[in-house]
């Protein structure tokens, strides 16, 4: 049911119920500490007018002086018999019980409270000082007791008092509780509203910074910095689309142009032999595409699932080259696989060779010259190179070489989908590793990835980067 409450009341709330707790511990500290002090008020007076009563009874004079006890203080001296010796005022009844008589005659002097002495004129509680004195060589007990009447009346004025202004001065602070939470929490109202108009279609809007340094500006700049996030996400996504949407259609356009071609008019069995084959080039580019998409999707929900296992760096390339090696005939290239045999990785070979083999049909596609397929051991890691003769990267595509869609010359041309190297960046970094690029110094271009080395892998320094 709280939950359900507004921020600025759940605020409010605790403030009021820790107000109202410190009121009522301050009432109850004030009450007991005036109470205190009134009491030792009346002691000091006691004691003031006990000193006094004895030399005023052998001058002839009453006990007390009625006069500068405005009647509020009566006394007695009893006898060692529990006899009236001589009282401040006629009819008063014995002050004090015999055992409380007795204890004083032992030396005792003693504070009572009683609030059942049948004081003709007077019907209140009553403090006693009960002391040993010594009279005429008699040792009597001299009783002096004051009205706690006006003790009384203080502490019930200051009960009311509390009453009425303890629900006002909590009324007025859990008012000014709730203006402080209202004026807190506007920045965060502000940004509410700000958020609430925000929305795909408004790009590069952001939320109001207060201008104070706390944690409602921290939690501004932290939304700010995540809606910038989020604006570059959904820019890759759209750009993302985008392209895909443009490779799919070039190879179903030419896959139906193909089709249509051929059921146009009556054609030989060697022409539709040739669409048949060029419908099937298509179809397998189609297909190639829609693996990587899917590859690229799954790697966006999350890692990308490897099944690790010790691997000789050299049998991987070794089958790249080997699958590679009819293609790069075909085009009166070759493709060459330096020997290392000491080099290990923890990896999924599947994995492993589906990337290097997206670095060898680039330098196909793109280089020129032999394909180099090497090992380049370092402490505690291993590169596997991919190498060709041709020009090189373009300098403005270093950069670039691993974004989705991303050529040199950003051109559509058949045979590729600018997602090959983006796929060895994800495999690299689903191991644990990276991807590089760079172009030789002898001409010619040079990638490759890097993983972390298995146990037993023994770097070889003679080995450089080629």
């Amino acid at each position: 049911m709280i939950a359900r409450l507004p921020l600025r009341v759940r605020l409010t709330l605790p403030f009021a119920l820790a107000m109202a707790l410190v009121l009522v511990a301050t009432g109850a500290f004030v009450y007991v500490r005036v109470g205190a002090a009134l009491v030792t008020s009346i002691d000091s007076t006691l004691r003031a007018q006990a000193a006094e009563a004895v030399p005023r009874l052998q001058q002839g004079k009453a006990l007390i002086d009625q006069d500068a006890s405005n009647g509020a203080t009566i006394a007695e001296l009893l006898a060692r018999s529990g006899a009236v010796v001589a009282s401040s005022r006629g009819g008063l009844p014995l002050l004090l019980r015999a055992g409380e008589r007795s204890r004083v005659l032992d030396g005792q002097t003693m504070f009572v409270n009683k609030d059942d002495l049948d004081v003709p004129g007077l019907d209140d509680d009553w403090r006693l000082l009960a002391e040993p004195v010594t009279v005429r060589r008699h040792h009597d007990v001299l009783v002096v007791a004051h009205s706690l009447e006006s003790r009384q009346e203080t502490l019930q004025h200051l009960r009311f008092e509390f009453v009425i202004a303890a629900p006002a001065a909590l009324l007025f602070a859990t008012l000014a509780g709730y203006l402080l939470a209202g004026a807190a929490l506007r920045p965060v109202e502000a940004m509410r509203r700000r958020a609430a108009a925000i929305t795909a279609s408004t790009p590069g809007s952001r939320l109001p910074v207060p201008p104070s340094r706390d944690e409602v500006s921290r939690l501004a700049e932290t939304l700010n910095d995540m809606l910038a996030r989020l604006e570059s996400a959904f820019e890759r996504e759209r750009h993302f689309v985008a392209d895909a949407s443009h490779e799919l259609r070039t190879p179903l356009a030419l896959l139906r142009t193909e089709l249509e071609l051929a059921l146009r008019r009556p054609r030989s069995a060697l022409e539709l032999e040739q669409a048949l084959r060029s419908a099937a080039d298509e179809t397998e580019r189609l297909s190639r595409l829609a693996e990587d998409l899917l590859l690229i999707a799954r790697s966006d929900q999350g890692s990308l699932p490897v099944r690790r296992e010790r691997v000789p760096a050299q049998e991987v390339l070794a089958q790249v080259g080997e699958r590679f090696a009819a293609r790069a005939e075909r085009l009166g290239r070759s493709v060459v696989v330096d020997s290392c045999e000491d080099a290990f990785l923890d990896a999924d070979p599947v994995r492993l060779e589906q990337a290097i083999g997206n670095l060898v049909d680039n330098a196909l596609t793109h280089g020129a010259g032999t394909v180099r397929l090497s090992v380049v051991l370092k402490p505690g890691q291993v590169e596997l190179h991919v190498t060709d003769e041709g020009a090189g990267f373009a300098p403005d595509f270093v950069g670039r070489a691993f974004d989705r869609f991303s050529r040199a010359d950003d051109a559509r041309s058949p045979g590729g989908t600018g997602l090959g190297l983006a796929i060895v960046e994800l495999i690299a970094a689903a191991h644990g590793g990276t991807a590089s690029v760079a172009n030789r110094e002898g001409g010619g271009a040079d990638a490759w990835i890097a993983l972390a080395a298995a146990a037993g892998s023994v770097p070889a320094p003679a080995l450089g980067r080629r």
